[in-house]
């Protein structure tokens, strides 16, 4: 009898301790390859929003911080803190293309809602707009006209021609969008003017994209934004990696809290595979007697702990990469990922960092039987086969 075949017997004498032994080590991994694929559909999306924000930079009220700075990209409901005269002094910047905007918050059968006062003939043009049904809604006859995202007329069962109360006032959906993938989704899009004032803002906006002429001035140009008004201003790059250092320091706080739970199934193995030798004692003193070296014997215990990482990997990649497109987009269904909501989240995790994960977990398993094996190996042949 060879050891494979002596390994899998071992493996499977047991097969209650097994399958126990063996849900600790994939449960870990389930939990990486979620976390993974959450990871990178985050940083898809995020890449894609601030793609398609359409602005080299952003000038937002002076003080904010990282968190608000996601909801720019998200769509979510921000302060009106940039003042109208502000906004004024930065439209008169000659070389600048500016795009106000005024993110608020509604409700449609007391669910809440993103509503997004926009100057929105220009800012179809920017962001490559379509409409399935109906038409934009133009600024002057149609005032009070609502431009719907495509998800949220899904799951709202919104039509054109269809009115809804934003603030006491009634507006009318004259068009929904096609599919673009990303927050405008999941918003609802409505004339500036209109939003200053149902809102009462008094003109204030949350926050302006811009975009300038020459991208080879970008920083003069954001000097001159900051000298000439009440504000700052950030740029889409450094938004960008603000947003994502955000991401990716939460990402990896919860990768790590995953590893932790697969060495911790690791002392499961090492358990398992002490309580095996006590089990086997006889039977090692049987191998050693007719011939079987001390390497023999601690590479069918190592073998045995190996394996346990092996099957425990690739159910766990299995198993993880196929709940990742069920999870991954309820997890992301909360305001600090918001500019997921619309679209699809199922990230997904490249062969080189399967072949890790596997490779990973094999050798913490294979660790964890190195101290049972060596403890099997150094049993003498008299003491194994006396034991009762």
């Amino acid at each position: 009898m060879n050891k494979s075949t002596l390994i899998y017997r071992n493996l499977l004498g047991r097969k209650n301790r097994f399958v126990f032994t063996l849900s600790g080590i994939t449960m870990g991994i389930i939990a990486l390859v979620v976390l993974i694929s959450l990871g990178a559909g985050l940083q898809t999306q995020i890449h894609q929003q601030a793609r398609d924000l359409g602005a080299n930079m952003i000038v937002t009220a002076k003080g904010w911080c990282a968190y608000e700075q996601v909801k720019v990209l998200s769509g979510a409901q921000l302060p009106d803190a940039i003042l109208p005269e502000d906004l004024e002094k930065i439209e008169a910047i000659e070389g600048i293309t500016v795009q106000p905007y005024l993110t608020l918050g509604s409700a449609i059968n007391n669910e809440p809602v993103s509503v997004s006062g926009v100057r929105i003939m220009e800012l179809k043009d920017i962001r490559k707009w379509s409409v399935r049904e109906g038409s934009f809604p133009d600024p002057v006859e149609q005032k009070y006209g609502i431009i719907a995202g495509h998800a949220i007329a899904d799951s709202f069962e919104l039509s054109v021609n269809q009115t809804i109360r934003l603030r006491g006032h009634e507006f009318t959906i004259t068009g929904i969008m096609e599919q673009h993938g990303t927050a405008d989704d999941g918003m609802l899009f409505i004339d500036l003017q209109a939003a200053i004032e149902v809102y009462e803002t008094q003109g204030r906006v949350s926050y302006i994209a811009v975009q300038v002429d020459d991208i080879n001035r970008l920083e003069y140009y954001s000097r001159l934004i900051t000298d000439t008004a009440n504000v700052a201003v950030i740029s889409d790059q450094q938004l960008l990696n603000s947003v994502l250092s955000v991401v990716n320091t939460v990402g990896t706080t919860l990768k790590i809290i995953a590893i932790i739970a697969i060495l911790a199934a690791s002392f499961g193995i090492i358990n398992t595979m002490i309580t095996a030798i006590y089990e086997r004692k006889r039977d090692i003193g049987i191998l050693k007697s007719v011939g079987s070296s001390n390497q023999t014997i601690f590479q069918i215990f190592l073998g045995e702990s190996a394996l346990y990482g092996l099957i425990g990997g690739v159910i766990g990649l299995i198993v993880g990469n196929g709940i990742s497109y069920v999870i991954t987009p309820l997890i992301a269904q909360n305001e600090f990922t918001a500019f997921v909501r619309a679209s699809s989240v199922s990230g997904t995790i490249a062969w080189q960092d399967m072949g890790l994960i596997l490779l990973g977990s094999i050798l913490i398993s294979a660790i964890s039987g190195i101290y049972p094996a060596y403890k099997a190996a150094k049993l003498t042949p008299v003491e194994a086969i006396s034991y009762e």
